[in-house]
């Protein structure tokens, strides 16, 4: 698979996938928050606000999905933001201690996918232009 297939792949996935969480967690509050099925209404308000936002999130990367080439300008700010996210994890596990152990996952997730997707951001930009374009850059 080339590099362009796997971002618009793994764009698509993002965005779908986001967009679902945020749903979920909209939907369901402190029950769609592992191990916070009892943290009140505070955290359950807190939740469904994020949850809203992380929509929106899945939802503009479904939108730079949408144009063809996926402009990596589009790719590196979202993942910029997903990146913001994982080391808000590494904050919260430095100041307060370890999560539930799927919050956990999904913060090696992030970390992981965040190097990816940077690499990855310019695939399409770069397999759309011309031949001659690409043969003097030597790409």
């Amino acid at each position: 698979m080339t590099r362009a297939k796997t971002l618009r792949r793994l764009a698509l996935a993002m965005g779908y996938c986001c967009a679902a969480i945020g749903l979920f967690h909209v939907l369901g509050g402190n029950a769609a928050i592992p191990g916070a099925s009892r943290a009140g209404a505070t955290v359950d308000n807190l939740g469904r606000f994020f949850g809203a936002v992380f929509t929106g999130y899945g939802l503009a990367w479904l939108r730079a999905t949408r144009r063809t080439p996926i402009p990596a300008a589009s790719v590196r700010l979202l993942t910029g933001v997903f990146l913001l996210g994982a080391l808000g994890r590494v904050l919260s596990v430095a100041v307060t201690g370890w999560p539930h152990w799927f919050q956990t996952a999904l913060g090696g997730l992030e970390l992981a996918l965040s190097p990816l997707l940077f690499w990855l951001a310019d695939a399409e930009e770069r397999a759309y232009r011309p031949a001659e374009i690409r043969a003097d850059s030597g790409v």
